[in-house]
C-alpha cells in the first residue's frame, strides 16, 4: 500500500481534546479503508503565516498513513465538510520518518547562535535594521510638536464696475 504523510490545521477555538477526537475520528476511517495509521504528532497551537478563514492560529497535525488511495480520499472528504478544519495536505512519500519531525526537534541553543545574519549577528548591518542614520529621532521629536498653522486664503473680491 502507498504511504502518506498528511497534516491538517484545525481551529484556533477548539480545545486540545476536540483535536484528539478528530484524530481518533480519521483514524477510524483509514482503518474502515482497510489502513492503517503509524505515528500521529500534534505540534501544538502555532501562529500562521496569514490569517486562514479568519483565524491567526492552528493547532498541527502529523499523521503518517498507510493506506489505499481510496481511504485517502475519503479521509479528505469528511475532513473537507468539518468545520474545525481549515486546511489540509496529503504528500505521498517513499518512507515515513522514524524518528520525530523537524517540528518535534529541541533545538539547541548554539544553533541558533550560529546561523548566518550579516553584520552584528541580527541579521542586519549593525543589528540595527535598514533605517538609515539617526534611527527615527528626528521623527520623534517632530511628534511632540503641533502641527503648522494653515493660512486661510483672502476671499476673492470682485472689480466693481464689471458687469456681464
Amino acid at each position: 500500500m502507498p504511504l502518506y504523510e498528511h497534516v491538517f490545521l484545525a481551529r484556533q477555538d477548539v480545545s486540545s481534546q476536540q483535536v484528539e477526537a478528530l484524530i481518533e475520528q480519521f483514524k477510524n476511517v483509514i482503518a474502515q479503508g482497510g489502513g492503517s495509521v503509524g505515528k500521529v504528532e500534534a505540534w501544538g497551537l502555532k501562529s500562521t503565516s496569514y490569517r486562514i478563514k479568519k483565524n491567526r492560529k492552528a493547532h498541527y497535525t502529523l499523521i503518517n498513513i498507510d493506506a489505499p488511495p481510496a481511504a485517502v480520499a475519503e479521509m479528505e472528504r469528511q475532513m473537507s465538510l468539518n468545520e474545525d478544519i481549515l486546511r489540509y495536505l496529503t504528500l505521498k512519500v517513499d518512507a515515513h520518518e522514524t524518528e520525530p519531525s523537524a517540528m518535534m526537534q529541541k533545538r539547541e541553543r548554539s544553533d541558533r547562535d550560529e546561523r548566518p545574519g550579516g553584520f552584528g549577528g541580527r541579521g542586519g548591518f549593525g543589528g540595527g535594521g535598514f533605517r538609515g542614520g539617526g534611527g527615527g529621532r528626528d521623527r520623534d521629536r517632530d511628534r511632540d510638536r503641533p502641527p503648522p498653522r494653515r493660512e486661510e486664503a483672502p476671499e476673492p473680491v470682485e472689480a466693481e464696475g464689471s458687469s456681464e
